[in-house]
């Protein structure tokens, strides 16, 4: 383990290394790339995933809160009767429905099985969602990820929690892409 002096100076911070000792991103190096808003919603479902006793944030806890915290990310859907289906599928989360997910890490095949999670806290299906995140603002030269660049990184990757909860909601995930895909194209222009 790489020790690392912690942003605000106090103390060490452990974060794990990467093959090559490159040093793993820092909570504070994802969060510091988002907007107050998306910065909001990582504090939801920081707070959403001790509340439900996972020891980590994952692309279902992200999905919760950038649909409860953001607008844009609602209007994407396809009208109230869906999004009301999606929220109700996570709140069932803690009482039944993600009951299965409880003591697991979340890894969607996105990064290798059976390694360290790149940033302590997250699944490392969540880190790659915010990476991608991270990665749709830059490429429309953003420095900072929205929302929709959230919800278009968690609909993209087809083996995560938050597909698994918009599927059994009855959202095509394809469409919902599509949808964000022209959206963001249009920020670009």
């Amino acid at each position: 383990m790489d020790r690392t002096p912690a942003p605000d100076g106090v103390g060490d911070v452990q974060s794990p290394v990467r093959p090559g000792d490159q040093p793993a991103p820092a909570h504070a190096e994802i969060e510091a790339r988002l907007t107050v808003e998306l910065a909001t919603v990582v504090t939801g479902a920081r707070r959403r995933a001790l509340r439900d006793g996972d020891r980590q944030i994952d692309t279902a806890h992200l999905l919760h809160s950038v649909i409860e915290t953001d607008p844009g990310v609602r209007a994407a859907f396809d009208g109230g009767p869906q999004l009301a289906k999606v929220l109700g599928y996570l709140v069932q989360r803690s009482i039944g429905y993600g009951l299965r997910w409880q003591g697991s890490v979340e890894d969607s095949g996105a990064l290798p099985v059976m390694r360290e999670p790149e940033v302590a806290g997250w699944s490392p299906s969540a880190v790659t969602a915010m990476e991608n995140a991270l990665a749709r603002a830059g490429g429309r030269g953003d420095r900072q990820a929205s929302g929709r660049d959230l919800l278009a990184s968690l609909a993209a990757d087809r083996g995560s929690r938050a597909v698994e909860v918009l599927i059994h909601a009855g959202v095509d995930v394809e469409v919902l892409a599509h949808r964000l895909g022209e959206a963001s194209s249009r920020q670009v222009s």
